[in-house]
């Protein structure tokens, strides 16, 4: 059972995505908050799995909130919801924690896959802000210097993380480099911990951001392990 907690100042929002969520027999909602200072709260006494958090919320914004959560032990998953097309907020959502960002015009099935996804560990963008993150990284100049943080990874975790950060899946990753999936999810895992990584979104952000992946290059920046 997924527990999902629903982050929201509009009543009829929270409402409405509990009617969606609780209809699906793998998914619980444990909680509402109607700000980010409530959302903190009720994540530390409802320990859910997945947070639905809108950006504008009253007292705490979503990116802070999500912020502050992703900080703390034992993190819940963030997901982003918000009405707002925004390069601004997807950037500020994605490097303060958040493991999928979604907007508020899409499907129930939609929003049933991206609670799933998330849940499961993976990242999760809707693909027009896919398309846009993308094209910002092709608009900004080379970074001077190569990150220190990089320095920590081994040729083949490297390797590993170009891959990831092209959109590949862990499956797709220890095929084309002819390993086990065993041995690819312990690259993931020291890759992430030596960078110090939620999750797969940081880490096609960090990519992109550190010229160690060009936009030319990309794949997908949405896929799953499946």
């Amino acid at each position: 059972m997924i527990r999902v907690l629903i982050a929201d100042d509009q009543a009829l929002v929270r409402t409405g995505f509990r009617v969606i969520l609780n209809a699906e027999p793998d998914l619980e909602v444990v909680g509402e908050a109607a700000d980010g200072r409530e959302t903190i709260e009720a994540v530390r006494t409802q320990r859910p799995d997945v947070v639905l958090m809108d950006i504008r919320m009253p007292n705490l914004d979503g990116i802070e909130a999500t912020r502050r959560l992703a900080a703390a032990a034992h993190a819940p998953r963030v997901l982003i919801l918000t009405t707002f097309d925004l390069d601004q907020y997807v950037y500020e959502a994605l490097r303060a924690g958040a493991s999928g960002f979604l907007l508020k015009d899409a499907t129930a099935e939609e929003l049933l896959q991206a609670v799933r996804v998330v849940a499961a560990g993976e990242a999760l963008l809707s693909p027009s802000i896919t398309r846009r993150l993308i094209a910002d990284y092709a608009r900004r100049p080379p970074p001077n210097e190569r990150p220190a943080a990089l320095d920590e990874l081994t040729p083949r975790e490297l390797e590993v993380l170009r891959l990831i950060a092209r959109g590949l899946s862990n499956r797709d990753v220890a095929r084309k480099l002819v390993l086990g999936d065993a041995t690819i999810k312990t690259h993931v895992a020291r890759i992430f911990a030596k960078l110090d990584l939620h999750d797969r979104t940081q880490a096609v952000v960090l990519a992109y951001e550190t010229g160690l992946v060009t936009p030319g290059e990309s794949e997908t920046a949405t896929s799953a392990d499946r």
